[in-house]
């Protein structure tokens, strides 16, 4: 078994080579959130990877805060900020719950195909609400393997790969599920529609 960060970090070269398998979902979904958000907003992405997405919805905020447990992710992302000269874009290694997030709130926070992979996601969307301003925005896309047309394959085979180190957490919820779990962490839902087959798209507003 490896832990969650040491799983990314080893992943992070072949997962910032690997081409989107779906780019016109990607592109709906990052067209869908561009409608959310403003031009002075402070937005704070969780679990950015190799820092693609923030690179793309850069232009349309005043300042993204990329943040991922991996410290390799978050190497390749700053690299390719840099070499795309995006200046209002930070990359930081930090967990949803780091308190070195805690002395800023943001007006959006951005978290795709991440909540499913958090071991304590109630937890942590009563952090994300504090880390909101008053009224917030929540923008999520998450993989809702209970809803697959293979799932009963995936909780087969996610466990084995989880024990030899291949796979990381996964936690296996339905949409419905999420937006739940939102809901009673103090959102309203503003927007729940399904990007695929299986992945949900849900906006939510802190109240």
């Amino acid at each position: 078994m490896t832990s969650d960060a040491s799983f990314w970090d080893q992943a992070a070269k072949k997962y910032a080579a690997s081409p989107i398998k779906d780019q016109a979902t990607y592109e709906h979904t990052l067209a869908e959130t561009r409608k959310h958000l403003k031009p002075l907003d402070d937005l704070l992405e969780i679990g950015c990877g190799t820092g693609g997405t923030a690179l793309l919805l850069a232009d349309a905020v005043a300042h993204i805060t990329a943040t991922d447990i991996s410290a390799n992710m978050i190497k390749i992302g700053a690299e390719k900020a840099a070499a795309q000269e995006v200046a209002n874009v930070d990359f930081v290694q930090a967990t949803p719950a780091d308190p070195k997030l805690a002395a800023t709130t943001f007006d959006a926070i951005a978290g795709f195909n991440i909540l499913h992979l958090l071991p304590d996601l109630e937890s942590d969307l009563a952090v994300l609400r504090e880390r909101l301003k008053p009224g917030g925005l929540l923008i999520s896309k998450t993989p809702c393997i209970a809803d697959w047309k293979w799932r009963a394959v995936g909780r087969i085979a996610i466990p084995i790969m989880q024990f030899f180190g291949k796979a990381p957490y996964v936690s296996f919820l339905k949409g419905s599920d999420v937006e739940a779990k939102i809901a009673a962490a103090g959102f309203e839902i503003v927007t729940s529609e399904n990007h695929n087959t299986f992945s949900r798209f849900i906006v939510a507003k802190k109240l």
